[in-house]
């Protein structure tokens, strides 16, 4: 029984891509993401409570699902089903006017699929080198998505996607190479194996550890969004449809970013704390850099939000720079609240676009007035993000900066807040702009008669709730979170 539901989260959006390789994309197979989601969600919230109670478990001999991979799967899992529920309006409103046709819809719906069975096999890879296989996978995979629209744009986002992505998971590849070859000469046997990689990182040779660890955290930081290989991400996210945009954000930013905390385990018994932290620390501070300095002059709200997502994927970096137990949890609720607030926003900026025509800031006006549930959405998403309470961005937020000065590295913590708050001044000032004044001319005036389909307002509703109720009580993912905060960390 175990091995089967250990292969679940892989093998049932597997499935969901086949039903719709075959039968295509129409009304009635519409429901099956939804129904894909909620069974890979049921998968994760057995494995978890088997991890709890019983400890790792391994499958096929390529998957070791521990506390991490399992935490992960519900982030995979709770965004997916989101993304799920929204996405049959959002397509047939594409259909109905005529940006995609039916064999467009079929190929959106069996790459989504594919793209999520894709991260599920990344969080669950034993070793480091089906890892690199899922997670060029997911690059692949997205490259058709994210120039799905063929437009000149779109084609050139996906070129770059692909470009800067598999530069960095070329560099991945070398880091692989050189890590495999200092477990091959430690006499351990640890192979590329996660687990036996972290017992045996005290006798690897500590020269070639530390240019491969380098090559891993670029590597895979290119591919979560942070940088300097962060320039793919603005592009890819602004013409990718909405629900990808959102799967994008909300899960592949942060699968990636696990990889780089299952290498730290390793750098860190290499190597001592401070390697890695010292490259975290760079990898944060300039992530955050980027995003507060394109994001004060920006005036496309989907760019604007991929930029959000840099810097919060250079907060996670500041938490695990600073690590231990505490802001290792941190980090992993906030790739869950993250999750979950970004793929409400993306989703509700797709959905802006569709009724306004427009995805210019400049271009909405007043749509608090005319589309109060969208707005309401939309507006309560960058609440979120800025890390204000109830939701669970600000406990992570809090755990985060506590953790860094307790770590003794507050110089850089002070600096990641003083950009923060930049940041989070152009976000209310943008989105101000968009949500009141007085509605302008032009594309943006069209929104006022069209409604939010009431599938599409349960998934933004449901999203918001989850980040809020999360935010006030972490209730039963609060063994899981110690159990992840003690593998990545090695504390007792």
């Amino acid at each position: 029984m175990d091995p089967l539901l250990a292969i679940a989260p892989v093998v049932i959006p597997a499935l969901g891509a086949v039903v719709h390789a075959v039968a295509g994309w129409r009304p009635g197979t519409a429901p099956v993401a939804t129904v894909s989601a909620a069974f890979s969600l049921l998968a994760a919230v057995l494995l978890a409570g088997r991890v709890v109670a019983d400890g790792p478990l391994r499958a096929l001999g390529v998957l070791r699902i521990d506390a991490v991979s399992a935490f992960m799967l519900l982030v995979i899992s709770v965004v997916a089903l989101i993304v799920a529920v929204a996405t049959p309006a959002h397509v047939a409103a594409e259909l109905d006017a005529g940006r995609i046709g039916p064999r467009t819809a079929t190929w959106q719906a069996v790459l989504v699929q594919a793209f999520l069975a894709a991260m599920a096999l990344a969080v669950t890879a034993a070793d480091l080198g089906v890892l690199w296989v899922a997670v060029e996978a997911t690059t692949i995979v997205t490259a058709f998505l994210v120039g799905q629209r063929r437009t000149r744009s779109a084609v050139e986002a996906a070129w770059k996607y692909v470009v800067i992505c598999s530069a960095g998971i070329a560099l991945a590849l070398l880091g692989i190479v050189l890590l495999n070859h200092a477990s091959a000469h430690s006499g351990t046997g640890a192979g590329l194996d996660w687990a036996a990689l972290a017992e045996a990182a005290p006798r690897l040779d500590p020269d070639v550890t530390r240019v491969a660890v380098v090559l891993l955290v670029v590597g895979f930081g290119a591919k979560a969004g942070l940088a300097p290989l962060h320039a793919w991400l603005p592009d890819a996210h602004s013409q990718a449809p909405a629900p990808v945009s959102a799967l994008m954000s909300g899960v592949l930013l942060s699968v990636a970013f696990s990889a780089i905390l299952r290498v730290k385990v390793i750098s860190d018994g290499a190597l001592g704390v401070g390697f890695a932290r010292a490259l975290l620390l760079a990898a944060a501070l300039a992530s955050l850099l980027v995003a507060a300095s394109l994001l004060i002059a920006q005036r496309d709200y989907k760019r604007m939000l991929a930029y959000s997502s840099i810097e919060h994927m250079g907060l996670l970096a500041l938490g695990a720079a600073a690590g231990g137990p505490l802001a290792t949890a941190a980090v992993l609720l906030h790739v869950l609240g993250h999750g979950m607030a970004k793929s409400v926003l993306f989703l509700g900026a797709g959905r802006l676009l569709q009724i306004t025509g427009t995805s210019s800031i400049s271009g909405i006006r007043a749509l608090a007035a005319r589309q109060p549930v969208l707005a309401g959405a939309f507006g309560a998403g960058i609440l979120a993000l800025l890390g204000l309470p109830p939701f669970s961005l600000f406990a992570s937020e809090l755990g985060i900066v506590r953790a860094g000065f307790a770590a003794g590295i507050g110089w850089a913590t002070a600096a990641a807040l003083a950009l923060v708050v930049v940041i989070g001044a152009a976000l209310v000032t943008h989105t101000g702009r968009m949500l009141l004044g007085s509605a302008p001319e032009g594309p943006g005036a069209a929104a006022a008669p069209r409604r939010v389909p009431r599938t599409t307002a349960a998934a933004l509703i449901a999203g918001l709730l989850g980040c809020a109720a999360l935010g006030t009580t972490a209730g039963p993912l609060d063994t899981l979170l110690e159990l992840a905060a003690e593998t990545l960390t090695g504390a007792p």
